[in-house]
């Protein structure tokens, strides 16, 4: 699967030699590319042999063997590439990104997820969104940077994860090893809208996530014969759990972030919701937030949600019911505590004979101060390739790498190089693909991002 080194050297002497240029788009396209053919999913043993390309890509762009570390962690890894800056005296710009993707069957696919197609101005294959894309492009912007000889006063350091889809352990250990720094970039947040025709219509960075978080309710009874029903049933209590949850909203809750977002969004969006963004921006309007929680794309933005998303119960048609529970999945406003949600599940159920319990390790964060730095920074380098278009913090409903490091407090900001139709967006689904037309335009906004940040 991999490039032998002949063809690596080839592909890196096209890019330009010209100082202070971006990487050559063709470069990088090639690097996105071999990087889909990977199957790097869990368990498939791939991302070390991932990891092991994007590093005989930087050492022969002149990184030296001990500025590239690639740790094994079972079957996956971690993997850190360094430009070592001026002044030790400053905290280093990390940027990071995942190498594995979610599993994808070939059997489901118009094309074989993991052999990488370019077919009508698309590139197609599993990961080519979620992450490889900007994985790809800070490689390359990397290695064009190395090459030239770039001395930046800040050390800059780019990191990439093994299992962001599944389990975090690698972005953890990254985290703690890593979390002596100025700020992390993350190419998997944030991002470009394009509109139906292709034109650049708005830029979100991501400065901010929602807590995932995962909470199991369950009942149990001794049971008996269903021909001698009794008071005690599993079932029925879960089921007016259930109700409760339905019923129960968490308090409404704004933040430095979502103020923002939503003032930016309000005339853009237009109209009642437009008004009700920015009612509640200002003032926290409950009947403005009730406007909003009423669209599926809106109701995270303005409070903490908990939702029951799967059940089991009983074990025989003709038996009572021994046990009962529920997974509620909630998506945690950033500053609120993981345990204070457990807390109010628990209060809402009112159910003494429940137990409710975490699943999994979840990590919560808060949401990362809208740094003047890293604003003027990606307004400057996405201005340069969209001129006019809308620039607007944003909060994410899902956790990527970035809710590691911000729980140590790392500030972290999405700032995907990535443009797409909103059509176009196929991460985690079937026939996932990417523009090609951004490319160049993307490794630009890289290059210029890095470069102010890091000087």
């Amino acid at each position: 699967m991999g490039l032998g080194k002949a063809c690596l050297g080839l592909a890196l002497a096209m890019a330009p030699q010209m100082a202070q240029a971006a990487a050559d788009a063709g470069v990088a396209k090639d690097i996105l590319m071999r990087s889909v053919a990977f199957r790097t999913v869990q368990g498939a043993g791939q991302v070390p042999k991932l990891a092991g390309y994007y590093a005989d890509i930087l050492k022969q762009a002149g990184f030296a063997d001990d500025d590239v570390v690639i740790t094994p962690m079972g079957e996956t890894a971690t993997f850190a590439a360094t430009i070592k800056g001026r002044d030790a005296a400053l905290k280093p710009l990390l940027m990071i990104g995942h190498m594995d993707v979610v599993e994808a069957d070939p059997k489901d696919w118009t094309r074989d997820p993991f052999v990488p197609v370019e077919e009508n101005g698309y590139i197609f294959g599993r990961g080519a969104e979620d992450n490889k894309y900007d994985v790809a492009m800070m490689v390359a912007t990397l290695a064009q940077l190395k090459k030239e000889g770039w001395k930046p006063r800040r050390t800059v350091t780019l990191l990439l994860s093994g299992d962001e889809e599944t389990d975090m352990a690698t972005t953890r250990a990254l985290a703690a090893k890593y979390q002596d720094a100025e700020m992390l970039l993350n190419g998997d947040g944030g991002g470009g809208l394009l509109s139906e025709e292709g034109k650049p219509v708005l830029y979100q960075l991501q400065a901010g996530e929602k807590t995932y978080a995962d909470f199991e309710i369950g009942f149990t009874d001794a049971g008996g014969h269903s021909s001698a029903p009794t008071p005690g049933n599993p079932i029925y209590r879960l089921a007016k759990a259930i109700d409760r949850i339905a019923a129960f909203q968490f308090p409404l809750m704004r933040n430095e972030l979502t103020k923002a977002s939503l003032t930016l969004s309000a005339d853009r969006i237009g109209g009642e919701v437009g008004e009700a963004m920015r009612r509640f921006a200002e003032t926290g309007d409950p009947k403005a937030a009730e406007i909003l929680s009423s669209r599926p794309e809106f109701v995270g933005q303005v409070r903490t949600t908990c939702v029951a998303t799967m059940a089991q119960a009983g074990h025989a048609l003709n038996a009572l019911p021994q046990s009962a529970k529920v997974s509620v999945n909630c998506r945690i406003f950033p500053g609120v505590a993981i345990k204070d949600v457990k807390a109010q599940l628990t209060k809402v159920v009112h159910d003494p004979s429940a137990t409710i319990t975490t699943l999994g390790d979840p990590t919560g964060s808060d949401a990362s101060a809208l740094r003047e730095d890293v604003m003027q920074a990606v307004r400057d380098a996405v201005l340069a390739r969209a001129p006019g278009i809308a620039i607007m913090p944003g909060m994410s409903a899902g956790a990527t790498d970035s809710v590691h490091f911000r729980a140590l407090g790392v500030p972290s900001y999405g700032v995907s190089s990535l443009f797409m139709r909103a059509e176009d967006g196929f991460a985690h689904g079937l026939n996932e693909r990417v523009p090609v037309a951004g490319i160049r335009e993307s490794l630009e906004q890289w290059d210029r991002v890095v470069r102010a940040l890091a000087r």
